[in-house]
């Protein structure tokens, strides 16, 4: 977008109007370049006969589509296996990138990659591609065939949304992290308080990359179209960040909401919506069979230091299962290289291959009938981990940490008394 814009916009409608070629508001249809499609293995197979028989064609830009193997990474059964080799042969025939069993989680890896930039549109077969907002790529999730149509053609149309400006102000507290901002935040605007539109979170200069990807993976808990953090700290040492890309003053917004840290506490989201969330203390004490530290939300190196630090010394409870699965490989080799694997699995954690494990209820750890689980995840629908009578209640790593050494719900300082 070269010429100027006769009225404020708000980071989404920049985005969007630069890389249409035009000047473009919320309400507007927009046909954009698309920067990255990235295609998960659970929805590959789909891709593909969109692609061969509907299409019948190739992606324009191979090098701008990823095919991740993440989501039943290694394969748990022959026809999920069959679907992974197909996406292998597909990969092979087409160009396209392969991110195989063991690399990780498709946004972890992306990041990791340098395949999601500020300014860029990176389109994802998985719900939770706002992810991408965490360094200001607009990141939203897509079906199959618009993933296709995509893919075939470099672009894509998009209505542009209305934007909801999320304002953090204050410092965190030492026992609060990114995971309770984004708990926080969901419980204010409710889990379809922001239908398809932006949230665009004002947050200076805190937050690392891994928390910024936090607290934007979490946007769609509200029904967002998109995430965005506004460039700040260390995003501008990581990238080159375009002047044009910050939101201007004056811009509209349909709601505004300030979040005060210095006053938060550890939340929990307990089942089953995202948004039913309370502090820790008041779910004090509830048993708990198994606690997962993971996913594209919290299983980051930082996630795993930040548990680490609670287990060392400790041992799980005997009656509770502690999962933990690495986000990436890269998150693997560095928690082994610094010694965190090793003081988690001496408190008694299983480790996992790099990958979504059991967020999504299809192996690695699914939940029996009437089990309970404290997940660093970012969905407790009924049925989401497993069994439809099962429990999920959503915590950070520090939080899960403790209560896996509990047995049951639990705060790091509780440790002291145990």
């Amino acid at each position: 977008m070269t010429q100027s814009s006769p009225y404020p916009q708000t980071m989404a409608e920049r985005i969007l109007s630069q890389r249409g070629g035009g000047t473009f508001y919320a309400g507007d249809l927009a046909v954009v370049e698309v920067d990255q499609v990235m295609v998960v293995d659970s929805i590959a197979q789909s891709f593909i006969e969109r692609m061969q028989k509907d299409l019948a064609a190739v992606p324009k830009y191979p090098e701008r589509v990823s095919i991740v193997i993440d989501h039943v990474a290694p394969a748990s059964t022959v026809s999920v296996a069959q679907a992974q080799k197909e996406a292998r042969e597909y990969a092979a025939q087409t160009g396209v990138r392969l991110f195989d069993v063991g690399r990780g989680i498709c946004h972890q890896v992306l990041m990791e990659e340098g395949l999601a930039r500020p300014g860029w549109i990176v389109l994802g077969s998985d719900s939770h591609s706002t992810t991408y907002g965490a360094v200001a790529a607009f990141g939203t999730g897509m079906g199959a065939t618009d993933i296709a149509l995509a893919a075939a053609s470099g672009k894509t149309w998009l209505r542009v949304p209305e934007s909801v400006k999320v304002t953090l102000t204050g410092e965190l507290h030492r026992s609060v992290s990114a995971k309770d901002v984004a708990l926080e935040m969901i419980s204010r605007l409710g889990a379809d308080g922001a239908t398809y539109q932006s949230v665009e979170i004002h947050a200076g200069d805190k937050f690392t990359r891994g928390e910024r990807m936090t607290l934007a993976n979490l946007c769609v808990e509200a029904g967002a179209k998109a995430g965005l953090v506004v460039p700040g700290g260390e995003i501008l040492e990581m990238y080159d960040v375009p002047e044009w890309i910050y939101p201007q003053e004056g811009a509209k917004y349909v709601r505004e909401l300030e979040i005060d840290l210095s006053v938060l506490r550890p939340r929990m989201s307990a089942p089953s919506e995202v948004d039913n969330v309370y502090d820790v203390s008041e779910l004090r004490g509830l048993k708990v069979d198994q606690v997962f530290i993971g996913t594209c939300t919290n299983g980051r190196l930082d996630d795993l230091h930040a548990a680490a630090e609670v287990l060392r010394g400790h041992r799980v409870d005997p009656t509770t299962r502690l999962l933990v699965i690495p986000a990436s490989s890269e998150v693997m080799e560095a928690a082994m290289a610094d010694g965190t694997l090793l003081t988690l699995i001496q408190a008694g954690a299983v480790l996992g291959t790099p990958g979504c494990g059991p967020c999504m209820g299809r192996h690695q750890g699914v939940l029996a009938p009437g089990e309970v689980c404290v997940s660093t995840s970012n969905r407790n629908f009924i049925g989401r981990m497993g069994d439809k009578d099962a429990k999920i209640y959503l915590a950070s790593p520090a939080v899960a940490a403790a209560t896996a050494v509990m047995g049951r719900i639990a705060l790091p300082e509780d440790l002291g008394a145990a």
